[in-house]
C-alpha cells in the first residue's frame, strides 16, 4: 500500500499541465540547474563566460539555452544597445555583463516558454572602438592615450604611458579635467609626488573617457 501511494505521488509530481503556446515547453530537468554562469557550464560549452565586460554596440556574443540542446546562436549588440534574444525579442543590454543579461532573460523565458531555462551567454568578440584620455603639458608624449580594456586606468598610469614627466613638470599640481553628462566641468588636483614617488596610490584617480590631464610647468627661480 505504501509503495502504491508513493508511486501515485511520484506520477502527480511530474504531471505538469501543458501551456497554450507554439514555442517549446521543456520538462523540468533532474538537476537543479540555475542561470548562475558556473565554471563547469562554461567549460562544457566552450565559453569563457564574462561577468566583468560591460556590453556595448558591436559586441558579439554566443547565446544558448541548454535545454534546447541546440548549438549556440551568434548575436550582435545593436547600435541602440539591444540584443535580439530568441523568443522574447529585443532586450536592452548596454552596460550590462553577459551574466546579468542571462539572469534578466531567464524570468520571461520561464514564464512563457520553459519550465526551466538554463541560459548561457558568452562574449565572443568585444567591439574594438577604443576610449581615449588626453595628456598635455610637461610630459614627453602629449596627446591621446587609449584606455586599456578591463583595466583600472588611472591618472598616474596615463602619465607613465605618456613617457613620464618633462624636465620642468610641476608634479605636485597636476590637474584632471572631466566633463560630466550635463556638460559641466569637474577638476581634480593630484599630487603625483605622493602617488608615483611615495606610493600613495589611493590618492590616484581612475580615468573616464575624454578626461584631460594637464601637467603644468613649475616655477623656475633663477
Amino acid at each position: 500500500m505504501k509503495f502504491f501511494l508513493s508511486f501515485v505521488l511520484s506520477v502527480l509530481c511530474f504531471a505538469l499541465p501543458a501551456q497554450d503556446t507554439n514555442a517549446p515547453i521543456l520538462p523540468a530537468t533532474q538537476n537543479d540547474t540555475t542561470t548562475n554562469l558556473t565554471d563547469s557550464a562554461s567549460v562544457l560549452n566552450g565559453y569563457i563566460l564574462d561577468d566583468k565586460h560591460k556590453l556595448a554596440p558591436g559586441d558579439k556574443v554566443s547565446f544558448q539555452i541548454l535545454e534546447d540542446k541546440d548549438p549556440p546562436k551568434s548575436l550582435t549588440v545593436t547600435d541602440s544597445g539591444e540584443l535580439d534574444v530568441p523568443y522574447i525579442g529585443r532586450v536592452i543590454v548596454a552596460n550590462k555583463t553577459c551574466k546579468q543579461v542571462a539572469e534578466e532573460v531567464k524570468a520571461p523565458l520561464e514564464k512563457e516558454y520553459y519550465y526551466r531555462a538554463t541560459i548561457i551567454i558568452g562574449l565572443d568578440v568585444a567591439n574594438k572602438i577604443a576610449d581615449y584620455v588626453y595628456v598635455v603639458g610637461q610630459v614627453h608624449l602629449q596627446g591621446p592615450i587609449e584606455i586599456p580594456p578591463e583595466e583600472n586606468f588611472t591618472a598616474g598610469k596615463a602619465i607613465l604611458r605618456a613617457g613620464g614627466f618633462g624636465d620642468f613638470a610641476d608634479k605636485k599640481n597636476v590637474t584632471l579635467v572631466r566633463t560630466g553628462p550635463d556638460g559641466k566641468k569637474q577638476t581634480f588636483q593630484l599630487n603625483m609626488v605622493d602617488i608615483l614617488e611615495k606610493g600613495e596610490t589611493e590618492k590616484d584617480k581612475t580615468l573616464q573617457e575624454d578626461d584631460f590631464i594637464i601637467v603644468p610647468s613649475r616655477l623656475i627661480n633663477f
